[in-house]
Protein backbone atom coordinates (compact mmCIF):
# COMPACT_ATOMS: atom_id res chain seq x y z
CA UNK A 1 0.00 0.00 0.00
CA UNK A 2 3.13 2.25 0.05
CA UNK A 3 2.02 3.34 -3.66
CA UNK A 4 -0.90 4.49 -2.49
CA UNK A 5 -0.49 8.56 -2.36
CA UNK A 6 -2.57 10.63 0.67
CA UNK A 7 -1.39 13.76 -1.09
CA UNK A 8 -1.32 14.90 -4.54
CA UNK A 9 -3.63 12.47 -6.41
CA UNK A 10 -4.43 13.33 -9.85
CA UNK A 11 -7.68 14.67 -9.22
CA UNK A 12 -6.68 16.91 -6.44
CA UNK A 13 -3.56 18.14 -8.51
CA UNK A 14 -6.47 19.06 -10.94
CA UNK A 15 -8.69 20.89 -8.83
CA UNK A 16 -5.18 22.75 -7.69
CA UNK A 17 -4.15 23.88 -10.56
CA UNK A 18 -7.75 25.06 -11.58
CA UNK A 19 -8.09 27.40 -8.98
CA UNK A 20 -4.98 28.56 -8.92
CA UNK A 21 -5.04 29.11 -12.81
CA UNK A 22 -8.73 31.19 -11.31
CA UNK A 23 -6.24 33.40 -8.82
CA UNK A 24 -6.81 31.23 -5.65
CA UNK A 25 -4.08 31.49 -3.32
CA UNK A 26 -4.78 28.59 -0.67
CA UNK A 27 -2.56 25.93 1.44
CA UNK A 28 -2.40 22.63 0.67
CA UNK A 29 -2.42 18.94 3.15
CA UNK A 30 -1.74 22.07 6.10
CA UNK A 31 -2.70 20.67 9.65
CA UNK A 32 -5.71 22.71 11.32
CA UNK A 33 -5.63 21.93 15.11
CA UNK A 34 -8.87 22.59 16.57
CA UNK A 35 -9.65 23.71 19.95
CA UNK A 36 -11.53 20.16 20.61
CA UNK A 37 -8.20 18.80 20.17
CA UNK A 38 -8.34 16.61 16.64
CA UNK A 39 -6.27 17.39 13.84
CA UNK A 40 -7.08 17.68 10.33
CA UNK A 41 -5.76 17.65 6.94
CA UNK A 42 -7.46 19.08 4.03
CA UNK A 43 -6.15 18.64 0.92
CA UNK A 44 -7.14 22.34 -0.01
CA UNK A 45 -7.02 25.13 2.79
CA UNK A 46 -8.97 28.35 2.40
CA UNK A 47 -7.28 29.57 5.76
CA UNK A 48 -8.12 33.27 5.42
CA UNK A 49 -12.00 31.90 4.79
CA UNK A 50 -12.08 29.04 7.00
CA UNK A 51 -13.14 26.58 4.50
CA UNK A 52 -11.45 23.38 4.00
CA UNK A 53 -11.98 21.13 0.86
CA UNK A 54 -11.48 17.71 0.49
CA UNK A 55 -11.09 15.10 -2.83
CA UNK A 56 -12.01 11.66 -2.22
CA UNK A 57 -10.80 8.39 -3.46
CA UNK A 58 -14.08 6.39 -4.61
CA UNK A 59 -12.53 2.85 -2.75
CA UNK A 60 -10.91 4.64 0.06
CA UNK A 61 -14.31 6.78 1.26
CA UNK A 62 -16.68 4.05 -0.14
CA UNK A 63 -18.45 6.02 -3.09
CA UNK A 64 -21.76 4.85 -3.30
CA UNK A 65 -21.45 4.99 -7.15
CA UNK A 66 -18.17 4.02 -7.76
CA UNK A 67 -16.98 2.52 -4.52
CA UNK A 68 -15.52 -1.10 -5.22
CA UNK A 69 -15.99 -3.75 -2.29
CA UNK A 70 -12.89 -6.36 -2.65
CA UNK A 71 -13.63 -9.97 -2.24
CA UNK A 72 -10.46 -10.43 -0.77
CA UNK A 73 -9.59 -10.01 2.45
CA UNK A 74 -13.15 -8.87 3.20
CA UNK A 75 -12.32 -8.63 7.00
CA UNK A 76 -10.06 -6.48 6.40
CA UNK A 77 -11.35 -4.26 4.21
CA UNK A 78 -15.18 -4.34 5.04
CA UNK A 79 -14.23 -2.89 8.82
CA UNK A 80 -11.66 -0.39 7.33
CA UNK A 81 -13.42 1.41 5.21
CA UNK A 82 -16.24 1.92 7.61
CA UNK A 83 -13.80 3.54 9.76
CA UNK A 84 -12.63 5.80 7.03
CA UNK A 85 -16.56 6.86 6.33
CA UNK A 86 -16.62 7.24 9.72
CA UNK A 87 -13.72 9.53 10.68
CA UNK A 88 -14.85 11.91 7.77
CA UNK A 89 -18.29 12.35 9.45
CA UNK A 90 -16.67 13.16 12.91
CA UNK A 91 -13.71 15.33 10.81
CA UNK A 92 -16.31 17.13 9.02
CA UNK A 93 -18.63 17.78 12.55
CA UNK A 94 -15.41 19.28 14.93
CA UNK A 95 -14.40 21.46 11.29
CA UNK A 96 -18.01 22.77 11.09
CA UNK A 97 -17.72 23.08 14.99
CA UNK A 98 -14.68 25.08 15.12
CA UNK A 99 -16.20 27.25 12.13
CA UNK A 100 -15.44 26.09 9.03
CA UNK A 101 -17.32 25.13 5.77
CA UNK A 102 -16.39 21.86 4.90
CA UNK A 103 -16.46 20.79 0.88
CA UNK A 104 -16.21 17.13 0.45
CA UNK A 105 -16.02 15.84 -3.58
CA UNK A 106 -15.80 12.94 -5.18
CA UNK A 107 -12.55 12.39 -7.63
CA UNK A 108 -15.23 11.59 -10.48
CA UNK A 109 -16.77 15.33 -9.92
CA UNK A 110 -16.31 16.69 -13.16
CA UNK A 111 -13.21 19.26 -12.70
CA UNK A 112 -15.59 22.43 -13.85
CA UNK A 113 -17.78 21.45 -11.83
CA UNK A 114 -15.61 20.54 -8.80
CA UNK A 115 -13.90 24.44 -9.55
CA UNK A 116 -17.73 25.36 -9.49
CA UNK A 117 -18.55 24.22 -5.81
CA UNK A 118 -15.50 25.90 -4.78
CA UNK A 119 -15.45 29.24 -5.94
CA UNK A 120 -19.64 29.02 -4.73
CA UNK A 121 -17.94 28.11 -1.08
CA UNK A 122 -15.48 30.73 -0.98
CA UNK A 123 -18.23 33.55 -2.26
CA UNK A 124 -20.47 33.04 0.27
CA UNK A 125 -17.97 32.82 3.01
CA UNK A 126 -16.20 36.12 3.89
CA UNK A 127 -12.66 37.04 4.68
CA UNK A 128 -13.14 35.84 8.51
CA UNK A 129 -14.85 32.30 7.47
CA UNK A 130 -18.42 33.73 8.72
CA UNK A 131 -21.31 33.54 6.04
CA UNK A 132 -22.16 36.20 4.29
CA UNK A 133 -25.99 36.91 4.40
CA UNK A 134 -27.28 37.17 0.72
CA UNK A 135 -26.04 36.68 -2.48
CA UNK A 136 -22.11 38.30 -3.43
CA UNK A 137 -22.14 41.59 -5.19
CA UNK A 138 -20.66 41.43 -8.79
CA UNK A 139 -17.82 43.57 -9.13
CA UNK A 140 -15.12 45.01 -6.35
CA UNK A 141 -16.20 47.34 -3.48
CA UNK A 142 -16.27 51.24 -4.53
CA UNK A 143 -14.11 53.96 -2.74
CA UNK A 144 -15.49 56.50 -0.52
CA UNK A 145 -14.91 60.23 -0.80
CA UNK A 146 -11.85 61.06 0.42
CA UNK A 147 -11.25 62.35 4.08
CA UNK A 148 -9.29 65.23 4.73
CA UNK A 149 -6.36 64.98 6.10
CA UNK A 150 -5.74 60.82 5.02
CA UNK A 151 -3.46 60.04 2.18
CA UNK A 152 -4.83 58.62 -1.02
CA UNK A 153 -4.19 54.51 -1.39
CA UNK A 154 -4.31 53.05 -4.48
CA UNK A 155 -6.14 49.51 -5.38
CA UNK A 156 -6.17 47.33 -2.45
CA UNK A 157 -3.95 44.40 -3.05
CA UNK A 158 -5.80 40.81 -3.52
CA UNK A 159 -5.96 38.96 -0.48
CA UNK A 160 -4.12 35.32 0.35
CA UNK A 161 -7.81 33.64 -0.77
CA UNK A 162 -9.07 36.47 -3.08
CA UNK A 163 -8.38 35.46 -6.71
CA UNK A 164 -6.32 37.89 -9.01
CA UNK A 165 -6.80 39.22 -12.22
CA UNK A 166 -4.39 38.29 -15.04
CA UNK A 167 -2.82 40.47 -17.36
CA UNK A 168 -4.18 40.26 -20.52
CA UNK A 169 -2.50 37.90 -23.44
CA UNK A 170 0.07 39.38 -25.56
CA UNK A 171 -1.79 40.12 -28.75
CA UNK A 172 -0.05 37.20 -31.08
CA UNK A 173 -1.68 38.41 -34.42
CA UNK A 174 0.75 38.95 -37.52
CA UNK A 175 -1.06 42.14 -38.80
Amino acid sequence: MRANRRTDTKPELALRRALHRLGYRYRKDYRLDLESGRRVRPDIAFTARKVAVFVDGCFWHACPEHGSKPRANEWYWGPKLIRNVERDRVTDAALILAGWTVIRLWEHVPLDEAVATVVTALSTTSATGQAQPGPPQPGPPQPGPPQPGRPQRGPAQPGHDQPRESPAPPDDSLS
